[in-house]
């Protein structure tokens, strides 16, 4: 819809007023309401400036390698849409925390909210009211949430698990115990990898055991580290330790280490090479499993924008991303999309990965 000169003045002077008298305000323009699943945006599809868009991605966590690095791709996507894009996240890993910046963030109206979720059930009825406000909501690490317009994973979440497992069960030996760790028993990303890895080994690994329910860290390397003493002394012959949240694989190889089970103990998960390389190079992780945060969030604004100019999401989508060319629609889902970006890194080619 087109503005008069008149209302453009009225809008500027309103948003200089707010940035005067709202300190951490995100400003932005106004959306209409989502239409839900793959639409939502604009209404009629009418095409709005990026420049004139706000755009904030929700972290699990501030001060992390894994979220630093996906501000790195928040920045990227600024730089190259001209939308005034930012990320936000709590000091530790609570949903609470995650709960009261987007409730902050509503009243503020910003064309879009991107999110990853700690508990994507304590979301939903924030993010209900986002979008009651005309504001996009996309999500990530978080396949099966209601009230987001898309939620975009870099990859099928059981098949992701799977390989995980076909790799910690080739380690060990294809037999043995193992035990899994995930950041929070809410983040459901992390319980779909874990029960992909399980189901992977009762279906061609019978003799590769699971011996406790998955073990939260709360996203904290510590935390992991001290479980991860408890398990070796309560299992010493444990064989496998298979980690999901970003800091887990460094923890459990500390206490690995310390336990001098170096190379004898298989050491596995989702991290990065920056939080991961020291292990790599030791020898008390094997491998990490990941996909580049930095995409992954350039991934997330880059629907919000699609959804914001009225644009749909579909079976072979291409974001102009690597590993997001051409998305597919999660079987049995109404709104979820995923791309083929996952990566699997040992000490031979972590250098590859300067992140």
């Amino acid at each position: 819809m087109r503005r008069t000169k008149s209302m453009k003045l009225a809008v500027a002077a309103t948003v200089v007023t707010g940035l005067l008298t709202a300190c951490g305000s995100v400003g932005g323009s106004t959306t209409s309401s989502s239409s839900g699943a793959a639409g939502g945006g604009a209404a009629g599809g009418a095409t709005k400036d990026p420049k004139s868009m706000t755009m904030v991605t929700v972290v699990k966590i501030q001060g992390v390698g894994w979220f630093d690095r996906m501000a790195e791709g928040v920045a990227q996507f600024k730089k190259d849409t001209g939308v005034d894009a930012r990320q936000d996240g709590g000091d530790d890993a609570t949903p609470e925390k995650q709960v009261q910046i987007i409730q902050n963030l509503i009243p503020q109206k910003p064309t879009a909210i991107t999110v990853v979720p700690n508990s994507p059930a304590s979301l939903e009825q924030v993010l209900g009211q986002a979008r009651s406000q005309g504001i996009v909501v996309v999500s990530h690490e978080a396949a099966g949430m209601k009230n987001v317009d898309i939620d975009i994973e870099a990859f099928d979440n059981a098949a992701y698990g799977a390989k995980m497992m076909d790799n910690l069960a080739q380690c060990m030996g294809t037999s043995g115990k193992y035990v899994a760790f995930v950041g929070h028993l809410t983040a459901k990303t992390h319980m779909d990898w874990v029960q992909g890895a399980l189901d992977e080994a009762k279906a061609k690994y019978p003799n590769v055991t699971r011996v406790e329910d998955p073990i939260e860290s709360k996203e904290d390397e510590n935390v992991a580290y001290q479980k991860a003493k408890e398990i070796l002394g309560k299992y010493p012959d444990i064989k496998g330790f298979e980690g999901s949240a970003g800091t887990d694989v460094a923890g459990i190889a500390r206490a690995v280490s310390e336990a001098g089970k170096a190379g004898q103990v298989c050491v596995m998960g989702t991290s990065i090479p920056s939080v991961a390389s020291k292990y790599l190079t030791d020898g008390s992780i094997q491998k990490i499993f990941f996909w580049d945060p930095a995409l992954a969030g350039q991934a997330q604004l880059k629907i919000a924008l699609m959804l914001a100019q009225g644009q749909k999401v579909q079976d072979g989508t291409d974001l102009g991303l690597e590993g997001y060319h051409s998305l597919k629609k999660l079987t049995g889902t109404d709104n979820v999309y995923v791309g083929d970006a996952a990566v699997i890194v040992d000490k031979s080619n972590m250098a590859k990965y300067p992140f």
